[in-house]
This record gives C-alpha cells, sequence and structure tokens, in this order.
C-alpha cells in the first residue's frame, strides 16, 4: 500500500529532465545512499529522460545501465518498499524492450503491471524511485494519467494479451494512419496462470497479425507455481525450448525462447528478431525473480534484510544463486516469508518487500486475522476430511503462512491467479459435501462475480468465503476494496457477515464452516468480511470503544424474540431487544447470526455502525453523551445481508434519527436500505417516522490517498456526524 494522495501527473513525460545543469542540481538533492558509486557524471539512469536516451546509449553501456537500475531498485525497497523482487527480475528485458521498440508509437502493455517500475524509469520517471522525497509520486502500477508511455491502469492480472489483442485489432483496421506501430504484451509473474490469458492467447492465434507476447517466466506466481500448465514450462525451458507438449504451439502461435533472461545482449537480439513481426509471436524469456538480492538463503534468525548492494566484479548486479530449476511439483522454498527477507529465485518474501521501517510493527489486519482464521481451522483437519482452505494466490498477504500450508498439506490448495476458477472449485467441493473456504482480496473477488451469482449462490453452495481489505483503505486505484459490500449483500441466497471483534469473526467462522448437516449450519454461502484497520486498532485499544469498552453481550438464542420498549425513556433495552430476520435454515434454538446487537440503550439518536465503522458509531456516541448529554442507542448489525426489521420498528419509539455509518461505498450500499426501509414503511404518526442519515464513501475511484483523509473527506470522523447529527435538532 501507498500513502500518498495524488500521482500529480498529467499525460506527457512529467520526469523529463531538461538540461545538465538541473539534472546535476536534482541529483545533489539525492543521498548518496541510494545512488550507484560511480558519481554523479557517471550516473546513466539519471540522464534517461525518455526511452530515446536508451536508444542513444552505446551497446556497452545497457549493462552499466542495468547495474544502477538495479542497485536504484534495492535501495528503494529498503526505503519504500513494493513489488521490488518481479521488477529485479525484469531490469534487462525492460531495458532491452525499450532499447528496440518505440514506445508510445509501439504500445507496450505490461502484466502484472507490478513489474513496470524500470518502464517508468525508462519513460521520465526515474526520480520517483532516486529521490527519497519523490517515492510516493508514481503509482506501483502502469497509468496513464502518469505518461503516454502507459497503456492502461492495470493493478490486476490476465488481461494484458486481450488488451494487447484490441489495440493490434484497431491498428489492423485503421492501417497506417491508426499511429500504432508494434503491440506487445509483456506478462508473467504468474499473470499467466489466469484463465483471462489463456482466452486472449485463443484470440490472439485466431485474429493474426503483429502481436509480440513476452512471457517473463521467473518460476514463480505470487507464491508458487501451482498448476499442471508449469511442468511443460520447466521441461521447455530444460530443453531450450524444443520440448513437447508446447502449450503456445498448441495454441497456433509461433514460438521463441530465450533462456538468458537476464542478459540484456541476448534480449535485444532476441526482441530485434521478432520486432515488425507481421503474425503473433510469444518470446519466452527465463528470468530470475529477485535477481540482485544476496541469493543466500534466509534464516529466521536475520535481523535485517537480505538485499545487498550490487557487486561491482558483476557484469550486471546478477548474484550466482542455487535456488532455481526446483522440480515438479514444487510447494515451497523453505524461507520464513519475512517481507524483510527477500532472496533470489523461487522466494515468495521478494513478491512484496516492506520497507526496513516496518520492522517489528505488529501485524496489519490482513496477515493478524488471517493467521487467527487459519489457527481456527487447522484443529479440524483430522476430524474433517472434507474442510479445504483455497487460495486463488495471495495466501502470505493473508496471514495464510508457509508454516500453515506445510501443516495443512491437502487441506490447502493453491489455485494461483484464478479467482473465477477457485470458486467454482469450491462450490464443486461443497456440491460434494465438503467445507471450501475461499480467501483472497476483495478487490480480487471482483474478478469471480458471475461465479458468485451462479455456481456459488445459484446453487445453494456451502462456500465459505473470507473477504480480506474490505472497506476504505489507502490502497492503489485497483485494490480498493470499497465496493465489497455492494457486490456481496447483494447477491441472492448469499449471507455477507461484518464481524466486529476477534470473537465475533471467530464465530461466525464456526458457523459458516458448520459441517453438512449439523442443527446450525447456514443453508447457503456466506461472506465473511475479514476485520479492518479500525477494528485491530480498537481491538489493541478498548478506549476506541468508549460505549462497551469491547465488552458486548453474546448472540441471542432465544426462540422468542420480544420487541421491548421502555416508555419511561424513550429507548430500548438491549437485554430484551431481539431481532428477527425470515432465514429458512434458521429455526428454534438455532443461534440467529443474523440479529442485529443493540450494545447501548438510549434515546433521540440511534447509531448503526456497520463493520469497520462500528467503533466511529461508539465514539460519536460518547461525543453526543459528553458534549450534548444526549445518549444515542449504539447498535452493531453484524452483517448486511438483511435488514432487522423488529429493532428498527423498535427505534420508532423515542427517536427521531437514526444514522448509518459504513466504510464503503454509499451508492447502493448498506445504508440506503435502512433509509429505504422507513420511507417504504412511512406510518401515519409523523413523530414515529426517524429521519435517517448515511454516511459513507462516495461512488470514485481513489489512488493512494490516506485512511484518515478518505474518512475526512466522506464525513466519517466524530466532529463531522456529531454536527451533522446536532444541526438536525
Amino acid at each position: 500500500m501507498r500513502s500518498a494522495s495524488g500521482n500529480g501527473f498529467d499525460s506527457s513525460d512529467s520526469f523529463a529532465v531538461s538540461g545538465a545543469a538541473e539534472r546535476t542540481a536534482r541529483l545533489h538533492d539525492i543521498p548518496p545512499s541510494i545512488t550507484p558509486s560511480h558519481g554523479d557524471d557517471s550516473h546513466l539512469l539519471s540522464h534517461i529522460a525518455s526511452p530515446a536516451d536508451v536508444k542513444a546509449l552505446a551497446p556497452n553501456e545497457l549493462a552499466e545501465l542495468c547495474r544502477e537500475i538495479r542497485t536504484t531498485l534495492l535501495a528503494y525497497g529498503h526505503q519504500h518498499g513494493g513489488h521490488i523482487g518481479s521488477n529485479l527480475g525484469m531490469v534487462e528485458a525492460t531495458v532491452a524492450l525499450h532499447r528496440v521498440f518505440d514506445s508510445p508509437r509501439d504500445r507496450i502493455v505490461f502484466d502484472v503491471s507490478h513489474q513496470s517500475y524500470v518502464h517508468k524509469m525508462l519513460t521520465g520517471r526515474a526520480a520517483a524511485y532516486l529521490d527519497p522525497d519523490r517515492f510516493s509520486e508514481v503509482t506501483g502500477f502502469t497509468n496513464p494519467d502518469e505518461s503516454k508511455h502507459d497503456q492502461f491502469v492495470l493493478g490486476h492480472t490476465g488481461t494484458s494479451i486481450s488488451l494487447a489483442c484490441g489495440l493490434a485489432k484497431t491498428r489492423d483496421m485503421e492501417g497506417p494512419n491508426s499511429g500504432i506501430g508494434n503491440v506487445i504484451a509483456v506478462i508473467g509473474d504468474g499473470s499467466l496462470s489466469s484463465g483471462v490469458a489463456f482466452e486472449g492467447l485463443n484470440n490472439a492465434a485466431e485474429q493474426g497479425g503483429n502481436l509480440i507476447i513476452v512471457f517473463n517466466d521467473n518460476e514463480m506466481s505470487i507464491a508458487g507455481d501451482f498448476g499442471g500448465m508449469y511442468g511443460p514450462l520447466a521441461r521447455l525451458r530444460a530443453s531450450g525450448g524444443t520440448a513437447q507438449p508446447n502449450l503456445f504451439n498448441a495454441f497456433g502461435l509461433d514460438y521463441r525462447y530465450v533462456e538468458a533472461g537476464n542478459d540484456v545482449s541476448a534480449l535485444v537480439a532476441a526482441f530485434e528478431e521478432v520486432r515488425d513481426i507481421d503474425h503473433p509471436v510469444v518470446v519466452h524469456i527465463h528470468t530470475l525473480k529477485g535477481t540482485g538480492y544476496d541469493g543466500e538463503e534466509t534464516h529466521a534468525d536475520r535481523q535485517t534484510a537480505s538485499a545487498s548492494p550490487v557487486s561491482l566484479d558483476s557484469p550486471t548486479g546478477v548474484h550466482p544463486t542455487d535456488n532455481v530449476n526446483h522440480s515438479e511439483p514444487w510447494h515451497s522454498d523453505h524461507c520464513n516469508l519475512s517481507d524483510h527477507e527477500p532472496h533470489e529465485g523461487q522466494c515468495e518474501a521478494s513478491h512484496w518487500q516492506n520497507p526496513d521501517a516496518a520492522i517489528g510493527k505488529p501485524d496489519d489486519p490482513r496477515k493478524h486475522y488471517g493467521k487467527m482464521a487459519m489457527a481456527a481451522l487447522e484443529p479440524r483437519f483430522a476430524a474433517e476430511p472434507g474442510l479445504v482452505v483455497i487460495s486463488p494466490a495471495t495466501p502470505g498477504s493473508n496471514g495464510i503462512t508457509h508454516e500453515f500450508r506445510e501443516r495443512a498439506g491437502a487441506h490447502y490448495v493453491d489455485t494461483g491467479i484464478t479467482e473465477s476458477h477457485a470458486v467454482a472449485y469450491a462450490a464443486g467441493i461443497a456440491r460434494a459435501g465438503g467445507t471450501p473456504v475461499v480467501a483472497t482480496t476483495a478487490s480480487f473477488f471482483q474478478r469471480a462475480y458471475d461465479q458468485f451469482f451462479q455456481e456459488m449462490s445459484l446453487n445453494r453452495s456451502r462456500v465459505t468465503v473470507l473477504d480480506f481489505l474490505g472497506g476504505l483503505s489507502g490502497s492503489d486505484n485497483t485494490h480498493s476494496g470499497a465496493y465489497d459490500v455492494t457486490m456481496f449483500s447483494n447477491i441472492p441466497g448469499a449471507t455477507m457477515l461484518v464481524p466486529t471483534s476477534a470473537r465475533d469473526y471467530l464465530a461466525d467462522l464456526a458457523w459458516a464452516t458448520a459441517p453438512a448437516g449439523s442443527a446450525d449450519a447456514p443453508a447457503g454461502p456466506v461472506v465473511i468480511r475479514v476485520p479492518g484497520e479500525a477494528i485491530l486498532t480498537a481491538e489493541r485499544d478498548a478506549t476506541l470503544l468508549p460505549v462497551t469498552g469491547g465488552q458486548i453481550a453474546d448472540r441471542p438464542q432465544s426462540t422468542s424474540l420480544p420487541v421491548s420498549v421502555s416508555s419511561a425513556s424513550g429507548g430500548i433495552s438491549a437485554a430484551t431487544v431481539r431481532g428477527t430476520v425470515s432465514v429458512t435454515a434458521q429455526r428454534a434454538g438455532v443461534r440467529h447470526m443474523l440479529d442485529w446487537r443493540v450494545n447501548q440503550t438510549g434515546s433521540h439518536v440511534a447509531i448503526i455502525g456497520l463493520g469497520n465503522a462500528y467503533p466511529l458509531a461508539e465514539q460519536t456516541a460518547a461525543a453526543l453523551s459528553a458534549d450534548y448529554g444526549i445518549t444515542a442507542t449504539v447498535i452493531d448489525p453484524r452483517q448486511c445481508t438483511s435488514l432487522d426489521s423488529d429493532v428498527l420498528e423498535s427505534l420508532r419509539d423515542g427517536h427521531q434519527q437514526v444514522i448509518t455509518l459504513e466504510d464503503g461505498q454509499l451508492e447502493g450500499g448498506w445504508g440506503e436500505k435502512v433509509t429505504a426501509y422507513y420511507a417504504n414503511h412511512h406510518v401515519s404518526d409523523g413523530s414515529r417516522n426517524p429521519h435517517v442519515l448515511n454516511f459513507g464513501a462516495a461512488k470514485e475511484f481513489t489512488d493512494r490517498v490516506p485512511l484518515g483523509e478518505l474518512n475526512e473527506r466522506y464525513g466519517l470522523t466524530v466532529e463531522q456526524v456529531t454536527e451533522a447529527i446536532t444541526r438536525c435538532f
């Protein structure tokens, strides 16, 4: 995650530097630790303002440029963090691409575009990696708002070939006036396992014409490279590209293999050979992920990151390593997966490097609650052979640790970057009587929307979904989870739970994964939104929950659910309010997982805080009490699938306002349903129709805006909510 307020770019090469004096002045502002040791005059990277400058270098300067780029990446990783490993492996390939092709007339589409750091350096944005004061000026992915050399905003995966097919189609239809030359799709670092990549390959072969597909084969996905395609790829590498079956030939595509994927001269020659080709071709390059890390095995007791400066006796900065050419099938590199200890080769830790400043900090919510969920599921494996955890790549990011995976064995499946397949696969497991748990990031789940509707919900499949990074965050615009509630809560037959504590989270997980046939098992799929930063912070500091102090009543289990209103106080009793929700699977004596929880009884104002917004509800209630003498009713809805009509009806007496708080998209979201409820159930006594105020996010894409700034923007602060409430009285 980045934490900058914007990119500050137009579509031009905003980092282009004109004049040696200006370049020298800028370099003097760069700390010596981040520049190569050769001195400013020989610092090639700082003089690269566009791809034309790469073309102007002498052939013997290309390796030196690669070494400077690699040094810059290593230092940048320590100070800023990011997708360093994949970019270290792509240094030579990216230099060669800009040496041979003529961007932006030749269109280069990066996929996954977290491999594009070097591309950005060579297209006028080097200062964003050289100057610490400017580290946050560029995104971690391609973005046309930054540069005309970036074709698309791409933070997900698998689509580069399809996008390239579209560019090439328009070029071929319009002819020479299109302004488009060669079209190059750069895919790899696991993205070839995505189903849409195969759809693109299929279309490319049929479409014909100039289309160059550069496959960056670094023998890795985000974690290991799981899947049947990787055995044939390994045999292609071992045979120098001659082994059969060749999956690219099977699609009808031309094919070239480059073993020396970290040799800039070999890559220049390979790209020159396919430049201006008249038919689709795959150039399969074998690279080393994390090239430039020290290559030593990582030890659990190492205290500092293992990236070392590039040695001056290496022409490219590539160190020898034994951590390559694993046997198939491969399941781990046996490193400890610390984000601070990446190394060359098959190292999951090199996918995302945290900056050194983060060393020693506690786990973020994804890792914290992910580890908690796995710890709860693991003891059940022995007695429940059908219980399976499924991760469509990115396991480590979500607390599914290396150690857990090794112990889980067949109870854990990494499907690669295949969200659609993962959900359909889980539905198949459920149909057979198993208990699947699918875990990944909210924005990645968007890629499986059809499977959520069809295979999962329409078929009433008992699938449990762990939805990580849902809600507002400082993420870039492709990884925002602000839309997860609008997506999941509106799927017929699916239940979305939004726990506000570790205890509720584990109880929700236990209920969702209750073995088929058990008395209180849900009838269909359950989505659990994994708690975010606001919840974890409040659990670590109970003063942030001033109403309850984090101490909440147990879930109701009563078979009768009366509503009681205290006429004296005009409020409602937390001990007697029990909301009913009509759910076929819930019977007398069954835990009512969809009942709302009233954590404080009050009058005049009722504040309903959904999920990560719940601590704000308590904090606002405390402010109303301290500053205005108002004791507000505070409600934790615990789910966003349906409304608790009993609770909403009970609020008619003694409450003039109902406030809904949510940390997601307001339009089409949860809070508007509360507004609609009172509008659609209007009563003749006007005093019993509370005024509803909804607080949530605008329908917009945000890019690396800090969470605090987003909360201010959307009115999700104690001061703003309190002011809106009191203004209405």
